[in-house]
């Protein structure tokens, strides 16, 4: 009863955290809407200023949080009773649209440098942020070649586990530092009469977006980083079988009701093992915490 009661606990503490992650995210993407449309002209593909923001818009939403979205979906309760090889393809999905917007928001930063003559790669920001974007593209291409497509090696997949949870994380911290950045380089760069240390209305609501994407990034790097909240391993009901077979020791079994209770014994040692086999291929190679 006690571990059942704080089962239950828990459950409440992670939904809890759940709804404040997407309400936080999706209040910083509105923010970012807000900001774009009601102080900087709105949006636009043409050259102008208007293009670059698309640049902040799409950043929030896809590098942030769509990515954010993508690094907790193993997290889930009521989804552990999917299959994990669709929970996988949710997982790809969702970090191939931020990967898609997070590319789009990059040649609108270069489209309108180039059409306004603005060097391109000059400060910490554009540094940082193209190298977020190059790896988290060799983090997706990666992801899909080793965990997603059934060809890699189960001990390959035990070794770039970690690095791969690792990496996200990391990726993840960095892109929300570079957006810091971004949003405090665009106001002091266009704030004039009264500038950014006046602290006009525009910088006071922009200083605000920043602080969602902090509590949001702390809040899914909180859950993300919870081994209790992980998910746990599948029930290895059906053991590991040629496709079109039978579970392993059940055929068997089934033909030796008249066995003594040696084999009998020894046919449960081998059907417990090969569970147990199968139960460590499935932490070693399968199992994720992105």
């Amino acid at each position: 009863a006690v571990h059942g009661a704080w089962k239950m606990e828990d459950y409440v503490q992670f939904l809890a955290l759940l709804v404040s992650a997407l309400l936080v995210g999706f209040v910083s993407v509105i923010f970012s809407l807000v900001w774009v449309f009601h102080y900087r002209g709105g949006l636009s593909w043409d050259g102008s200023a208007q293009e670059f923001n698309w640049h902040p818009v799409l950043i929030i939403t896809g590098f942030v949080f769509i990515q954010g979205i993508a690094i907790i979906v193993y997290r889930l309760p009521w989804t552990w009773k999917c299959s994990k090889l669709l929970m996988k393809f949710i997982h790809a999905g969702l970090n191939t649209i931020a990967m898609i917007l997070a590319i789009v928001s990059v040649v609108a930063a270069f489209d309108f440098h180039n059409a306004n003559n603005v060097a391109n790669m000059y400060s910490l920001h554009s540094w940082i942020g193209l190298a977020a974007v190059i790896f988290y593209a060799i983090q997706l291409f990666s992801g899909f070649a080793v965990f997603l497509l059934p060809f890699a090696p189960v001990p390959l997949r035990a070794a770039l586990m970690p690095i791969h949870v690792f990496s996200g994380l990391t990726i993840f911290a960095t892109v929300i530092a570079t957006a810091l950045m971004g949003i405090t380089e665009k106001l002091i760069f266009s704030l004039q009469n009264p500038g950014y240390s006046g602290s006009p209305p525009e910088a006071t609501f922009v200083n605000c977006l920043g602080l969602l994407l902090v509590i949001f990034g702390a809040l899914i790097l909180w859950m993300a980083s919870r081994p209790h909240w992980k998910r746990p391993p599948e029930d290895n009901v059906k053991v590991l079988q040629p496709i079109g077979g039978t579970p392993e020791g059940t055929e068997v079994e089934s033909t030796v009701t008249d066995g003594s209770n040696a084999n009998k014994s020894e046919l449960k040692i081998n059907s417990k093992a090969a569970r147990k086999q199968n139960f460590k291929l499935d932490e070693a190679g399968q199992r994720s915490t992105m």
